[in-house]
């Protein structure tokens, strides 16, 4: 147990963990299996491989600020959307990490120079589309203009209020707002979750790793979930990438608990992992959910290889703190 709560404390830091993707619990094979158990024909391959470009599309985005609170824009060069507005964002290329994708599209796009300092959440979509938004501070570069146009944009500019633009898509306004938000609660030193950005670690699969928790109510202490196949660690399955995530996590939620699964609730994400080096060897990632059970623990019984564990007192506390709204990094899951 001295180990997992280790982990516990590294997730809860953004940090990785020393599992295996081998450790997988309900691959995409088992969860073919199950399907046609149901009569219901798989959609997607047991041996789906993530391939950036290919078969997965991860994509960088940045939202900063200038000190009187304007928004960084840039204006796009594509013929499709020549013109228009957008945040500065794009596709991440093969052999490079998050964080290096994020720097690369800001300075491509607008000149400027970007440190990111957090994520500020992740979207998901089927088809394996992952989009990744970053806030951070300008550290240098020189703002686009007309004249520095080229196939990446054709100028860049702090706007006060993109209402005032033509712009390529309307989705960026919650991202904005969210992004002030964020701003604001940090400033006015609000309970906010700890900084997150994608740790290091190389991924073969797009796997969800869980971190459950439910409090007993006869000690009011604190229990995590447990997989004990092969080794113990946490529960952990392969996304399956035409599946809404939130279905996902209902399926295999359904598979730990049966059919009469207790009300539960995710909270977003403790860590993100991922390494694009080498280039095309992993573009898998490992997503760290949160997730609390309504009821007490003597309501919820694991089937099977699962157990209950309980933690120490100090480390359930932290736990605990994360369940509140803006205390884990946001998931949107896209419908």
């Amino acid at each position: 147990m001295d180990q997992v709560e280790v982990s516990i404390r590294k997730l809860l830091a953004g940090e990785t963990v020393e599992e295996d993707d081998e450790l997988c619990d309900f691959t995409l094979a088992a969860q073919n299996e199950a399907a046609a158990a149901k009569g219901v024909t798989p959609t997607t391959s047991s041996d789906y491989v993530p391939i950036l470009g290919n078969t997965v599309t991860y994509i960088a985005m940045g939202v900063l600020f200038n000190s009187q609170g304007e928004v960084l824009m840039m204006q796009e060069a594509k013929s499709s959307c020549a013109g228009q507005w957008y945040l500065p964002a794009g596709r991440v290329n093969p052999g490079e990490n998050l964080e290096e994708a994020v720097i690369r599209e800001v300075l491509e796009e607008t000149g400027l120079e970007m440190q990111p300092t957090t994520l500020l959440m992740v979207e998901c979509a089927s088809k394996a589309w992952f989009r990744f938004v970053f806030v951070g501070s300008i550290t240098g570069g020189r703002l686009k203009t007309p004249a520095d146009a080229d196939s990446e944009s054709l100028q860049a500019k702090w706007i006060q209020d993109i209402n005032e633009l033509s712009l390529r898509a309307s989705d960026i306004h919650s991202i904005i707002e969210m992004a002030r938000d964020h701003q604001n609660i940090r400033a006015n030193n609000q309970p906010l979750h700890t900084n997150v950005l994608p740790a290091i670690k190389p991924h073969k699969k797009l796997l969800l790793r869980l971190v459950v928790c439910v409090r007993q109510k006869s000690s009011n202490r604190l229990h995590i979930l447990l997989s004990e196949k092969t080794e113990v660690h946490f529960p952990m399955c392969e996304i399956n990438h035409n599946r809404n995530l939130l279905s996902l996590l209902h399926k295999f939620m359904v598979e730990i608990f049966g059919a009469d699964v207790p009300p539960h609730k995710p909270h977003g994400l403790l860590s993100v992992e991922h390494c694009g080096k080498p280039e095309a060897m992993h573009d898998g990632l490992c997503l760290t959910m949160l997730v609390s059970f309504r009821v007490p623990l003597e309501e919820v019984f694991p089937i099977g290889k699962y157990t209950w564990s309980q933690v120490s007192k100090d480390l359930g506390d932290k736990l605990l703190a994360c369940l509140p709204r803006n205390m884990a990094l946001p998931l949107h899951v896209i419908r």
